[in-house]
């Protein structure tokens, strides 16, 4: 009998039974976590409402949470970063229901949270908070059972710690998004190369030789303008903190405000994780032919309402994932109807890098079962030796071997005496 579910054809499952397959080669630390789950159990007769990007990675999260014992169901974080083929695989193959069609609209959307979160949770395990913030708003019920739950990325650690500093959180949340296993490497080398990947893949242009403008210089951020550098584009960068911004010039990186740089890139991706980066007067000064593209987490980066008054009304849609304005006597291009340019028209992240952010949220969910007894409403970094564990373990997976502290040397860091 097959699971509940709403996916977009099963007869899609062999394909993405394949795919998951090829990813599970290159994700060793989570295979690890997994053989441990299967024989310990640590999440026996927990319920996991889950709120991902729909991939083949996930699909890998997924098979760990259940070998570890957890009763899950998955929805998708984003309208266009689920893999059909893989959704399909997850009900036929694995029985794990899912809610998750690509493309599918914004009432769609939450009636797929509405569907995950009729699973009465012990556990949240969320990519932007929905999850989170549903149960807040409309869904208050559900926190009688719930203990705590996760968060995958940095929107949704910025939404939760807002939450806490009003009040309004009632459960602990532990933001994965913040392990160093996860920002160092998945937002700087994951972001990167799959930003660019889906660039590339819905434009097919070259990017050696354009004027690239990356909105912000956090960790994501970094990662694509250092893939859009090597790949020989003029890279621009915006910020509004000071720091970031001395690095990113320190970086060998051209530093300007957007209002200077909209009249200039060719290409322009957003990261920051705010609201209308780029805007009304910025689209104003673009040069015709101005590409757009964003990789965060919300279709709120690229102001599109205001450039969809000043084209006049909808865009025409040129290629997949590729749509065009005319503003005025100039063409301005929006890709991915300005939602996360890495899943909407590429396949997100190598699952190498994944590895490590799908360990810190296995791990997270075996802590938060031991620990949400005594744990507040409160947002909560992952436990360092955690981290260091997934680290340790991707290392030996790698066939890397690391120094350690002889006694004396160990000694020598804890006293004060010996100087000079």
């Amino acid at each position: 009998m097959t699971v509940e579910h709403d996916v977009k054809s099963l007869d899609l499952a062999v394909g993405g039974r394949y795919r998951i397959e090829w990813a599970e080669r290159e994700m060793p630390v989570l295979r690890a976590i997994r053989e441990r789950f299967a024989v310990e159990k640590p999440l026996a007769g927990v319920r996991i409402s889950a709120c991902l990007h729909v991939t083949t990675e996930t699909a890998n999260l997924m098979h760990t949470l259940q070998a570890g014992g957890a009763d899950i169901v998955l929805c998708a974080s984003n309208p266009l970063s689920t893999q059909d083929d893989v959704a399909a695989s997850l009900v036929s193959h694995y029985e794990i229901p899912v809610y998750a069609i690509k493309g599918e609209d914004n009432s769609t959307y939450y009636d797929h949270i509405k569907a995950a979160l009729d699973h009465v949770p012990h556990q949240t395990m969320d990519d932007g908070a929905d999850l989170v913030s549903t149960i807040h708003k409309t869904r208050r019920e559900l926190l009688e059972t719930i203990v705590g739950g996760t968060e995958e990325t940095t929107t949704g650690v910025i939404r939760l710690r807002a939450m806490a500093q009003d009040g309004a959180l009632e459960f602990p949340v532990i933001a994965v998004n913040d392990s160093n296993t996860k920002h160092m490497f998945d937002n700087r080398y994951g972001t990167g190369q799959s930003t660019i990947d889906g660039v590339v893949r819905a434009t097919n242009i070259l990017l050696a030789g354009k004027t690239v403008v990356v909105a912000g210089y956090g960790w994501c951020s970094r990662g694509i303008a250092s893939r859009a550098s090597g790949m020989g584009a003029n890279v621009i960068v915006t910020e509004i903190d000071p720091m970031r911004a001395l690095e990113a010039v320190m970086d060998g990186f051209r530093v300007m405000p957007m209002a200077e740089a909209a009249a200039v890139g060719d290409l322009f991706i957003t990261a920051t994780g705010d609201i209308n980066v780029l805007d009304e007067h910025h689209f104003a000064t673009m040069k015709s032919g101005a590409i757009l593209a964003n990789s965060g987490h919300f279709n709120v980066e690229i102001n599109i309402p205001a450039l969809e008054q000043m084209a006049g009304g909808k865009p025409r849609l040129v290629r997949p994932f590729v749509e065009e304005y005319t503003v005025k006597d100039k063409k301005i291009y929006v890709l991915g109807e300005g939602r996360l340019i890495n899943l909407a028209a590429a396949e997100g992240h190598p699952a190498s890098v994944m590895d490590m952010s799908f360990a810190n949220q296995a791990l997270a969910a075996e802590y938060m079962a031991k620990n949400a007894a005594v744990l507040k409403p409160n947002v909560y970094v992952v436990p360092e030796d955690i981290d260091k564990e997934i680290a340790r373990l991707k290392l030996l997976s790698m066939g890397i071997q690391i120094d350690t502290l002889t006694e004396q040397q160990a000694h020598y860091l804890t006293q004060w005496e010996e100087g000079t």
